[in-house]
């Protein structure tokens, strides 16, 4: 049994399919790279797997529990994170605030809650902004903060999309170290990203998709080489 998988899973939007009959399987302590061109349906599936959207077939299976029609907070509860591609922090709120705002997913109590943000400040390195207000926070450390509160629920497994984006080269370099740091913890990682050298360096196996179809998977270096996948990113020409 694998450690999460989807099973001919399809979104449809009207007349659009959006994700069409995609099945692929994560085991347990991947870091595992979901990606495609803009528009390839990437987004979607963390949106299928984590209940945004409802499924128009297939199913989703995590830990050998199907998690078709469960809302998002009971799929939470579960054990699946997620961060978003445009972060919204709590902007009125401080760093510590929002952090701590999520640890009440898995804490019984406000003591707990409090120890359990604090963990995840110290791991994620936001312990000196912890009482600086989010809306005043750089990109790199607002993206930060969204791993910060997808960690404080308590995930086995971590969607995150596209947590690179807008970063400097120095801020790329330090989030690849903090998402390996994720895994070494026993965190389970799906990625999407579109900057190549970051995605290609960190994951053990990649899918790749167009149109919400699957066009290759495999270690990073047979994706790259893949000549269907450099058409899709580049054109025939």
């Amino acid at each position: 049994m694998s450690f999460f998988e989807t099973r001919r899973l399809t979104k449809a939007f009207g007349g659009l399919t959006a994700v069409n009959d995609l099945s692929f399987q994560v085991e347990k302590g991947e870091i595992y790279g979901l990606i495609g061109p803009n528009g390839s349906g990437k987004t979607t599936v963390f949106n299928l797997i984590t209940g945004y959207f409802p499924v128009t077939s297939g199913s989703i299976v995590f830990e050998g529990k199907e998690l078709n029609g469960l809302p998002t907070w009971k799929i939470c509860k579960e054990g699946i994170g997620r961060t978003f591609q445009v972060v919204k922090p709590l902007r009125r709120m401080t760093v510590f605030e929002n952090v701590m705002a999520s640890a009440f997913n898995r804490a019984s109590s406000q003591s707990e809650a409090r120890s359990r943000t604090m963990e995840v400040l110290e791991f994620c390195e936001l312990t000196k902004k912890k009482d600086f207000s989010a809306k005043g926070l750089t990109i790199g450390d607002r993206k930060r903060l969204e791993i910060a509160r997808a960690l404080a629920t308590g995930p086995r497994l971590l969607l995150l999309d596209e947590t690179m984006a807008g970063l400097t080269p120095q801020e790329q370099a330090e989030g690849v170290e903090l998402i390996r740091r994720i895994r070494d913890t026993g965190i389970t990682i799906i990625i999407v990203e579109h900057i190549m050298h970051v995605i290609m360096n960190i994951c053990d196996r990649i899918l790749c998709i167009n149109y919400g179809q699957e066009i290759a998977r495999g270690v990073p270096e047979e994706v790259a080489n893949n000549q269907a996948v450099i058409e899709a990113y580049l054109g025939k020409d």
